[in-house]
């Protein structure tokens, strides 16, 4: 998947084939606004207002402390972006709109946090610098985070426990960095008696926590403070060990000792899945998303995105066995890169 400038007639598509479109400029401002008006609807909750039904934007102004004027230029924007439709005067959340403003409510007001820190990237670039987010968050931007978090995870989630094989007759699985724990109690629900520990950072297990307690998954999912690069996660403790969207956060380094430390303390037999955006093996391979992750990452993390050969390295030179990798449908970019520790005598 790509984001860009993309034609509407086949006029438009006709001078984009021929070159004739200053790409740069259709990129910059329009998608600024684009995302600046998708962030103004969910900071003033412009969706939960119409999620009754149809309502004139001075309704809507009024139901949400907004202007009049400005907030039906902001609705008209969120039409021309398909979210939204006028009908007789009045304004009405389409079918996208309701799919998918309404339940990312959190992911889009974490996004206006993410604003703040692409920002900064003129000083990255000049400098090298970068941001360590999970140190600089105060306690209200930490609850956006694994707010946005969790919107995120209920949509990817169902896919993963598809296509992420659980040995027969496992017992304990291991979510490092699985923050809300709904991607443990989700694997919990399919296996009834498999059993999962969440491990994160204090800060994130805080703001989490009241997350996971909506599941309703009492101990067979708890929350475990700690930090994934120096505790002791055992030896032959585990059958499944996940590692999702932390890799990233990591340089080379940390990953190939954390490798080494999970394959330690999984039960032979037992499976290292590492789900991750997905970075192309060169640039000449293409892979927009991937590359704009890698940035940002590296802008917010110090880090970047990883290749799936990157990956399996890892995961191959701790003992284990790497498997074909997946791409994922419902995330595109995304992948899981799994890994089985080998039986006794095999």
């Amino acid at each position: 998947m790509k984001i860009g400038a993309i034609p509407e007639n086949p006029v438009e598509w006709l001078a984009l084939g021929l070159g004739m479109v200053p790409r740069p400029l259709v990129e910059t401002l329009p998608t600024l606004l684009l995302a600046r008006s998708l962030l103004a609807a969910a900071r003033f909750g412009l969706p939960q207002a119409l999620a009754e039904g149809p309502l004139a934007a001075q309704e809507v102004a009024d139901r949400c402390r907004t202007h009049p004027r400005a907030t039906r230029l902001l609705l008209d924007t969120l039409a021309s972006l398909g979210y939204v439709r006028p009908e007789d005067g009045r304004y009405a959340l389409t079918g996208d709109g309701r799919k998918w403003l309404l339940p990312l409510q959190d992911s889009l007001l974490y996004r206006c946090l993410e604003w703040d820190w692409i920002a900064r990237l003129d000083d990255f670039v000049r400098t090298g610098g970068a941001l360590d987010i999970h140190g600089e968050m105060t306690s209200e931007q930490w609850a956006l985070y694994q707010g946005g978090m969790a919107d995120v995870a209920r949509l990817g989630t169902p896919e993963l426990v598809r296509r992420i094989a659980v040995p027969a007759g496992a017992r304990d699985l291991l979510d490092i960095g699985g923050s809300h724990g709904l991607l443990s109690a989700a694997f919990c629900r399919k296996h009834p008696g498999l059993r999962a520990t969440v491990l994160d950072l204090p800060s994130a297990v805080e703001h989490a926590a009241p997350i996971l307690a909506r599941e309703g998954m009492g101990d067979r999912v708890v929350h475990r403070p700690g930090n994934a690069l120096t505790d002791d996660l055992g030896t032959a403790v585990w059958d499944v060990v996940l590692l999702s969207n932390l890799a990233h956060h990591f340089d080379d380094t940390e990953n190939r000792e954390l490798a080494r430390r999970i394959a330690r303390s999984l039960r032979p037999g037992g499976v290292f899945a590492i789900v991750e955006i997905i970075r192309r093996e060169s640039p000449a391979e293409g892979g927009q998303l991937g590359a704009l992750f890698d940035l940002y990452f590296a802008l917010t993390s110090r880090s970047g995105t990883w290749s799936f050969a990157e990956m399996a390295a890892w995961q191959r030179e701790a003992g284990l066995r790497p498997r074909k990798p997946v791409r994922l449908r419902r995330s595109p970019g995304f992948g899981v890169q799994a890994a089985l520790s080998p039986r006794h005598g095999s």
